[in-house]
């Protein structure tokens, strides 16, 4: 794991040194969001009623994301602050502590085709618990781009993860996309988007949750309805959904809530 993460942080300052190149666009923004969860998703989750994973809370964060795209290929990241005003108190099952989650994302051209070159890196901590999960896919990616302004970039990849309690290791395979769609309506700007995952071909050593176990395949993902008010100001409403994802052998589901600030 160790060398795969010093292999793919290398290649991420070493194209990023072409930063001279051709840029076609670039975006950074800041937001708060409000997380809220299901009242089936808190039911399916809390082990303390039969549920199959750590029980999930209703949280506040902040992110700070970026991406920009080149003449050889593009670049996206963000860095999350959950639960920033809470410490954890009560006990190992607790899932209210401050977290940190941050991803970085890096897709470089082959040659003059829409194939690309994949990798992307994803950290969550929870360091006054001592829990980190740590997952590092390695693999191409595809460019499609249409007229009508509809765009998606699927990708597949060999998943390496590092676990507090799993360990670290191969953990199968990871596909997925992430697509949008920019559309008016009533003179105002409107964007559709979506992000997937779905890891497959998981390993035994990965799927222990303590209370239950994952199917050695799960889903995890996001679809999102932006509202563009000005050149400054976004509004969001995302649903956001995970199967024998999060830690949780079983279907939830959550609505986060989104007003960002576009530099």
């Amino acid at each position: 794991m160790k060398t795969a993460l010093i292999t793919f942080v290398t290649s991420t300052l070493l194209v990023s040194s072409y930063a001279q190149a051709e840029q076609f666009y670039g975006f950074a923004d800041a937001s708060i969001n409000y997380l809220d969860w299901t009242d089936k998703a808190e039911d399916r989750t809390d082990p303390n009623i039969g549920g199959l994973g750590g029980p999930k809370e209703d949280f506040i964060y902040l992110e700070v994301e970026g991406g920009a795209g080149f003449d050889w290929g593009d670049v996206y990241g963000f860095f999350d602050l959950e639960n920033a005003e809470n410490s954890r108190t009560e006990g190992a099952n607790d899932t209210s502590g401050f977290r940190i989650a941050m991803k970085g994302s890096i897709a470089v051209n082959i040659g003059e085709s829409n194939w690309n070159l994949y990798s992307h890196f994803y950290s969550f901590t929870e360091a006054s618990g001592g829990f980190f999960d740590q997952n590092l896919v390695i693999g191409a990616s595809y460019d499609i781009f249409t007229e009508s302004g509809f765009w998606i970039k699927p990708f597949l990849g060999v998943h390496i993860e590092n676990q507090t309690y799993a360990g670290s290791g191969t953990n199968g395979y990871m596909g997925g996309w992430v697509l949008g769609y920019d559309f008016q309506l009533f003179e105002q700007k409107f964007t559709v988007s979506q992000w997937h995952e779905t890891e497959f071909g998981r390993k035994d050593q990965f799927r222990s949750n303590g209370v239950g176990t994952l199917s050695d395949t799960g889903q995890n993902g996001a679809v999102a309805l932006w509202w563009h008010i000005s050149q400054s100001v976004t509004t969001g409403l995302q649903y956001r959904y995970a199967d024998h994802k999060l830690g949780t052998a079983a279907y939830h589901d959550a609505i986060i809530y989104t007003a960002k600030y576009n530099f």
